[in-house]
């Protein structure tokens, strides 16, 4: 592997970083890293470094996609292949048959044709399957000139056949279910890496971009975008590229201007729709807040994840609780919430898998993997 020759600091931090990751437990990460699993994907200088996982590779869930109107299906994509249950996982089949090698770093469900689902993947763009994982084939024209890792796929509220696709090298829409990807980054010249993407439920022009220097809002349908990033950043370092990496970004379902922003460097909301930023949750045992969910019914209540696990706000994300039992690893890679109930939520480790909570996150359980064999099936609908 071709390692680029960087400034003398960045390779003495570096080297530094890496060895106290590999000194201990395989959950310890770099502050300027986007842990995948055991993995280490480190972006520095523009460049990508992957690094070998250590542990087994299905107990890492990367994400977890759920299916809009049929709770016991569900999709998680693993550091080694890409999940599917019908029976509320009970049992799972795998479903990355005609996926490239590279691995699967984000799924997302059409909320208007659930057989339809895509996968954005490290290294070789965006796939589509017609038929619910069972056939897979690359959707990158006008994407894959481009870019290669593909962080987030987010479908447009108003059109499941618009997607956004966090990239890389920015922003990229598609208006026809994948067929053609357009760049839209204008404003964002001096990022090249968004990590996540949040569209406004109630003002659906707007969009806000997670990014590795901080936050971007669109007014236009992602035509333009501006940094906001006051009261985010420090004025000293607000000009920086990688100055804070934004890992998620959520909206407010009913206040939309209200938006929380999880950093490699702590929780910050806005109530101004990024006009200005707070801090908020500095007494959260963790800092590196990695997945962000609220709760429609009550936003007041708020879900963190992180590396020291699980956290729940009941008052917007001023106080903060711990809430881990049956937990067996705390490193929290992604969070989701089922459409079908708030108090089921969904969390997958870097460690020890996947687990589900159905009390609001006071208790969770394990869900293994069990795979059986494939059979010939109907798609969803």
């Amino acid at each position: 592997m071709l390692i680029p020759s960087w400034p003398g600091q960045a390779v003495t931090e570096l080297l530094s970083a890496l060895k106290d990751l590999f000194a201990g437990p395989c959950h310890k990460t770099f502050e300027l890293s986007d842990v995948l699993g055991h993995g280490l994907r480190v972006v520095m200088f523009g460049c990508l470094l992957t690094l070998p996982a250590c542990g087994k590779q299905s107990d890492t869930i990367v994400w977890i996609a759920l299916h809009p109107t049929k709770p016991r299906i569900m999709y998680v994509a693993t550091n080694e292949s890409v999940y599917k249950t019908r029976d509320g996982g009970v049992s799972w089949e795998r479903r990355a048959t005609d996926l490239s090698s590279f691995r699967v770093l984000t799924l997302a469900v059409d909320p208007a044709h659930p057989a339809t689902v895509y996968a954005g993947t490290m290294g070789d763009a965006v796939y589509r399957s017609p038929d619910g994982g069972q056939r897979w084939m690359p959707y990158n024209a006008g994407l894959k000139e481009h870019i290669s890792v593909v962080n987030q796929i987010v479908f447009d509220l108003r059109d499941s056949e618009t997607l956004y696709a966090a990239t890389t090298v920015g922003v990229f829409r598609t208006t026809n279910g994948g067929r053609l990807w357009h760049e839209r980054k204008a404003g964002m010249k001096e990022v090249h890496y968004v990590v996540t993407i949040a569209q406004d439920p109630k003002r659906p022009h707007v969009f806000y971009a997670g990014t590795t220097g901080g936050v971007y809002r669109s007014t236009d349908g992602t035509e333009t975008w501006e940094k906001i990033n006051n009261g985010l950043i420090p004025p000293e370092i607000l000009e920086a590229a990688m100055a804070l990496g934004i890992n998620t970004i959520v909206i407010d379902p009913q206040h939309t201007d209200t938006v929380y922003a999880g950093t490699t460097k702590g929780l910050f909301k806005t109530t101004d729709r990024g006009e200005s930023w707070a801090r908020i949750g500095q007494f959260l045992s963790d800092q590196y807040v990695s997945s962000l969910v609220i709760d429609p019914t009550e936003p007041s209540i708020v879900y963190a994840g992180g590396r020291q696990g699980v956290q729940k706000s009941l008052d917007g994300g001023q106080t903060w609780k711990e809430m881990n039992v049956g937990l067996e690893t705390l490193n929290i890679r992604s969070i989701v919430l089922s459409p079908h109930d708030p108090q089921t939520l969904f969390a997958g480790t870097n460690g020890s898998g996947l687990y589900r909570t159905t009390d609001g996150a006071q208790t969770w359980s394990r869900m293994y993997l069990v795979t059986k064999p494939t059979e010939a099936a109907l798609p969803d609908r």
